[in-house]
């Protein structure tokens, strides 16, 4: 019996040295395959691919990659499917390695969850490990990452002559101003405020976009023409030239592009067309003689220019916050302080980053919880996010994700405006995005960190006095 044990035991370990084995070896190989496809890339750029796939990270983060037979395992296939589905939603390295390829696709939240797993260590998870036991960062590789990184961030995200710029940090102060036509930018506020881009002359830009509440109107769903309700809270307006795409589901790539759709759409401002909109302006001879002026033609685009133009300046720098980030510790009190280092700490920055802490990527509600099937109410078109867009399964439930600025000002909050309190949404996201369940006071103290994101328009802090 006690010999029967010991071939057994000898038989177990042979098996997982055989499995291990052929692991490093099928690993090794795929790197090698993975690599010689990559011939856009720069030798900087292969570097960085080399540490991705020398490391395995294909196989939980790349949606097809080619998987080593023993995952079709019965005791093994199920535990894989679940871990790849899961990983994707988190984090796809296709989505990385074809921004290095164009780097208009690279995602500047995709780069802070690679510096927080970096810097926190925390992957792959054990149970790879224990297979893939070589399946760790280096700290050479650790740094041909973060240099490359610090690149991107640098020359891609962080727009010039920005003061307190730290390209090691994954958040950055908003700059003074960005560079605008004045002439333009008069215009574009004149359109801003002008009802007759709605078919009844209702309805403006600024209804559901107040400047003085926070650039939003209040409601879970903005009123529109003839009192119609719509189907998704409205985000706000400022800091909105620092979003990577418009819109909850990024139908619209520009501000441009964003402020041509409501006047359209029957449930908004209801206008039938853009030649109806444009009759309209041009029996205003006053108007039409300061915009030709300006621009060399009226027509569409040069009308939404005009509104995109005005709406760069809808940004809000100077809040403690950015001052803090500028350097000056003073800026923030110790609570918020406190507060921030949690912010942190349940990796809320890897999403809310860069300038406007938010609009830089799409991320899925709901990573550790079902967020809609805990809401407990039928879930609607505007709930399937960017899905709509794309019909692409991967795409379901994934929202651009909302800029934290001026944030306390703003509710209600997620994108089906059912969260009115502050610290009700943090409590809310740490559960279903972060599977943190805060204390109290830590709730408390990011909820003060988060105040200090209010900034300043036109020299002024925003406020909630207005609200």
């Amino acid at each position: 019996m006690k010999n029967r044990l010991i071939v057994i035991i000898l038989l177990g370990i042979a098996t997982f040295l055989s499995l291990v084995g052929y692991a490093y070896l099928f690993d090794k190989r795929q790197a090698e395959k993975l690599l010689s496809q990559m011939t856009q890339l720069s030798p900087t750029e292969k570097k960085v691919a080399k540490v991705f796939f020398d490391n395995s990270c294909q196989y939980c983060h790349l949606p097809s990659a080619e998987l080593p037979i023993y995952t079709q395992l019965p005791f093994i296939k199920e535990s894989m499917e679940q871990g790849i589905f899961s990983a994707n939603r988190f984090f796809r390295l296709d989505h990385v390695l074809n921004g290095m390829q164009d780097p208009t696709q690279l995602s500047e939240a995709d780069l802070a969850k690679l510096e927080y797993t970096i810097r926190h260590n925390t992957m792959p998870v054990p149970a790879f490990v224990h297979l893939h036991w070589w399946a760790k960062l280096n700290p050479t590789e650790q740094k041909v990452l973060l240099d490359w990184i610090y690149q991107q961030r640098r020359e891609l995200f962080i727009p010039q002559n920005t003061e307190g710029v730290d390209v090691t940090r994954s958040i950055q102060p908003i700059p003074d101003k960005l560079k605008t036509n004045p002439a333009q930018v008069k215009l574009g506020d004149l359109l801003y405020h002008d009802g007759r881009l709605s078919g009844d002359g209702t309805i403006q830009c600024h209804t559901c976009h107040q400047l003085a509440k926070g650039g939003v109107d209040g409601l879970p769903f903005s009123i529109g023409i003839d009192n119609q309700e719509g189907s998704i809270n409205a985000p706000t307006v400022y800091n909105s030239a620092f979003n990577f795409v418009q819109f909850w589901d990024g139908r619209s790539a520009t501000l441009a592009d964003q402020a041509g759709a409501p006047p359209l759409n029957p449930v908004e401002m209801g206008s039938k067309n853009w030649e109806e909109i444009l009759a309209k302006f041009e029996k205003d001879e006053a108007f039409m003689k300061e915009f030709l002026s300006v621009y060399p033609t009226f027509n569409r685009d040069t009308l939404t220019h005009a509104i995109a133009e005005f709406e760069k300046t809808l940004i809000t720098p100077n809040s403690a916050f950015d001052k803090y980030l500028k350097g000056d510790e003073n800026a923030l009190t110790e609570v918020q302080k406190r507060g921030y280092a949690h912010f942190k700490s349940a990796k809320c920055d890897t999403c809310h980053t860069g300038i406007a802490m938010g609009g830089r990527s799409y991320e899925y509600v709901g990573l550790y919880r079902d967020y809609f099937k805990d809401r407990g109410t039928e879930i609607t078109e505007a709930d399937e996010g960017r899905f709509v867009q794309t019909q692409d399964p991967y795409d379901m439930h994934r929202f651009k994700v909302p800029t934290l600025r001026n944030i306390e000002l703003t509710a209600p909050y997620m994108h089906d405006g059912t969260i009115t309190d502050l610290k009700d949404a943090v409590r809310i996201m740490a559960v279903y995005q972060s599977g943190k369940q805060l204390t109290d006071t830590e709730l408390n103290e990011i909820v003060e960190f988060l105040k200090s994101l209010t900034g300043e328009y036109q020299g002024k802090k925003l406020s909630l006095e207005n609200k």
